[in-house]
Formats: C-alpha cells, structure tokens, sequence
C-alpha cells in the first residue's frame, strides 16, 4: 500500500476508532491541543506548537482529524490529515498534502509523517512553558516539476524545537498563547517542490512564531509566521504570514480561517487569500 492510501486509511480509522471509544476523551482545558498543521501535527495554521494534538492528559490517549483547504490567487492546497497522542507526551501525524498549480497548471502531491515528544514544561500549570521536539518525514511523490528547477531529492526530514505557553490571565484579563519553533530544513515551499537546490543543500535552520489571545473562551484570534530558507536560483522563496480565527464550540470540533500571505511562490508574486480548516477531535 502505498503513502497516499496509506495516509488517508490512517485517517478513516482513526475517525471511525477513536469516535467509538468513551476513554478517548481527554481531560484537557478547551483548545490545548490547538489546531492541525498544514503538516499534520498540532499547532496553528502553518507552525508547530509544543501542544500535543486531542485532549489526552497523563495515561489518556486522543486524537484529531482534519480536512483543510488555502487558496490563494494562483494556487490551492488541499490537506487531509490525522493525529494521534497518548499521555500529554507522544503525538504521531500523518498528512496528504494536494497543490493545485491552478495557473500553470498540473498537481504537486506530498505526504507528511510526524512525530513529537513533550521534552518537558506544561502549557499552564509548570513553571517551565511547554516544550517539545517534533520531526517529520516529507515524501514528494510528483518530482518532476521540483527537480526540473533545481531541487535536488524528492524525500528528505525536517526536525524542529517549540516552546509553548499560555497565560489564563493575562492583559485585559484574557488568555493568552504564544509560541516559538525553531526548525531545521532544507525543505523547498515545505517540500512540495522538493528538498535541496542549486543554490544551497544544506539543512538551514528558521524561525517560527505564533501569538493568540481569546476574546471568548471558545473564539481565539491571532498570527503566525514562518520563515523559509531559500535554496533554488529560479525563483526566491518568501516567509508566510496569516492571521487566524479559531472557534472551539465543543472539545470535539474547531473550525479555523485565516487570512494567508504567502509571498512569491515558483515567480508569480504576491499570493495572498484564505484558508480554512476544519478539525473533529477525540
């Protein structure tokens, strides 16, 4: 079986499992566990956080679903992903990533499968703020387009370092979160026109950021960035930027929009739109 049907049957079977088990439910304050990554694992829109996804506390086991879409004014990305956590300590994901080159034409496809540790801290109740390591494991599976404009493989790993935390009663008497990542990559536009280049192979290591504040506690506002390297000579690779709204009705179910900036992409400038996400949890 390959990556692709191995992705989204991951995903059906966790829906399908996790929805039937009562003990799934963790005991985690409401949106903890953040949201899904165009990556898979939990955190904002584009950065990982140190959160583990779901709501599982010591000796709970949890989990997400999600389907997510961004488009801007000359691409789509389509992502269908799946997560599981066991003890606020592990998180496993695994995402599908589909970009339409809706300009230029044609499909770029890639498949993500993550892993993250809870190194130590608490979200809110340690005096150390969360911190985790992640890796993920990023496989291109249509490399013609990337290795026709340098790139120089079409699988390759990312690992990166967050540092989460949240303030129940921080200024204005609002919860607030921030978080910082730190990455290394050689990952061009996070693999989907591959690894490497002509201008640089090397792993480079970039900064992520996210900060949110709740004007309810169930609605959420705030940005994220993402800084990326840039190591093809056909075109430059810009840092992505949004600003998200995130709703938490219940633990089971968040829905997700951002406005999204995301540079010059592959020489066609400017691309900005929206992104939406909508995320089950378990």
């Amino acid at each position: 079986m390959n990556l692709r049907y191995s992705t989204l049957a991951i995903a059906s079977a966790l829906c399908l499992g996790l929805s039937t088990q009562a003990h799934a439910a963790g005991g985690g304050l409401l949106a903890t566990g953040g949201v899904t990554t165009v990556e898979g694992s939990a955190g904002g829109g584009i950065v990982p956080w140190a959160v583990m996804s779901g709501y599982a506390e010591e000796g709970e086991w949890g989990g997400t679903v999600s389907l997510s879409r961004a488009s801007v004014d000359d691409f789509n990305l389509s992502v269908t992903a799946a997560s599981f956590s066991f003890d606020n300590r592990f998180e496993f994901s695994v995402a599908r990533q589909s970009f339409d080159l809706s300009t230029i034409g044609g499909e770029l496809n890639q498949n993500v499968i993550g892993a993250k540790y809870r190194l130590a801290g608490d979200l809110i109740f340690d005096r150390l703020p969360q911190i985790s390591l992640g890796v993920q494991y990023k496989q291109n599976n249509r490399f013609g387009l990337p290795e026709a404009v340098g790139a120089q493989r079409d699988s390759d790993w990312d690992a990166y370092i967050a540092v989460s935390r949240a303030w129940l009663a921080g200024p204005f008497d609002r919860t607030w979160l921030a978080n910082a990542t730190v990455r290394a990559t050689r990952a061009n536009q996070t693999g989907l026109l591959g690894f490497g280049g002509d201008e640089s192979d090397s792993y480079e290591l970039v900064a992520e950021a996210a900060v949110g504040v709740f004007l309810h506690r169930s609605l959420a506002v705030g940005l994220e960035y993402r800084q990326k390297p840039d190591n093809l000579s056909f075109a430059k690779e810009d840092d992505w930027m949004t600003a998200f709204i995130a709703w938490f009705p219940t633990k089971s179910v968040s829905v997700t929009g951002a406005f999204v900036d995301l540079g010059d992409i592959a020489g066609l400038t400017s691309q900005q739109g929206y992104y939406l996400s909508l995320q089950a949890a378990f």
